[in-house]
């Protein structure tokens, strides 16, 4: 029996939902694979986004990307060292949901808060509803087409009833495949990337910084590279891949 891509992402998926570490995990695959097995950066690049998906975690400080920390230095200075933040390291929950206009709603999840189906219904998605009901008034139309990710809270019977109710209509997206959705490859690197080296205190200032961010990205930008994302993915056969 060949192992593909897809039944890979897929034991990624449980292992990880166990709380396997990466490490193991691609040890193996690489037993079972062999030389077919995906990079162990492959590995922890699902679990990132297997345990994010359309939502993700703003630290009160983003280490800036690598590309920014290049400097020259005399052979007889030290490296300056630059820290990297722990597991322990202060993050909040940001759940954010745009359109073709922009940015809909946002909410953080309180501190030692888990998402769950009840939280998403009740206090998330309380939010999208106003948001969608504003837009369908100035649109004049009844219709509103919904991608999310399959993440549980999202797949749950009380989440698909009440879009249901709203008369939504999901659009379905591919099992095990968080980087084909949009804040995954497109809206959060580009949150993370302009919010990087600034230090926050308190996360009203960081709420704040994240809704000033959002309402400076190009409105187009996320339909466009989702096309081209999902054109990639069909024309290399479901191959994993970043960036466009």
């Amino acid at each position: 029996m060949e192992f593909t891509k897809e039944n890979m992402r897929f034991y990624i998926f449980m292992r990880c939902k166990l709380g396997e570490p990466a490490k193991l995990i691609h040890e193996t695959l690489q037993t079972v694979c062999g030389e077919c097995a995906c990079s162990y950066q492959t590995v922890c690049s699902w679990i990132k986004e297997f345990n994010e998906g359309d939502e993700t975690r703003f630290p009160f400080f983003i280490i800036p990307p690598k590309r920014l920390n290049r400097m020259w230095v005399d052979g007889q200075v030290d490296r300056p060292a630059m820290l990297r933040p722990g597991f322990q390291s202060r993050k909040r929950m940001f759940t954010v949901f745009f359109n073709y206009r922009g940015s809909l709603a946002v909410d953080i999840l309180p501190q030692d808060t888990t998402m769950t189906a009840t939280y998403y219904v009740q206090d998330v998605f309380s939010h999208v509803k106003s948001a969608i009901n504003e837009q369908r008034s100035k649109v004049s139309t009844s219709k509103t087409l919904f991608l999310h990710d399959n993440a549980g809270p999202h797949k749950a019977r009380a989440t698909t009833q009440s879009l249901r109710e709203l008369g939504i209509q999901v659009l379905p997206h591919p099992a095990y495949s968080p980087d084909l959705a949009p804040c995954d490859f497109w809206l959060f690197p580009i949150l993370k990337d302009r919010l990087a080296g600034r230090k926050f205190h308190r996360i009203q200032d960081l709420a704040k910084a994240v809704n000033s961010e959002l309402r400076t990205i190009p409105e187009e930008g996320a339909l466009r590279k989702w096309q081209i994302t999902l054109k990639r993915c069909i024309e290399s056969h479901g191959e994993y891949f970043e960036g466009l």
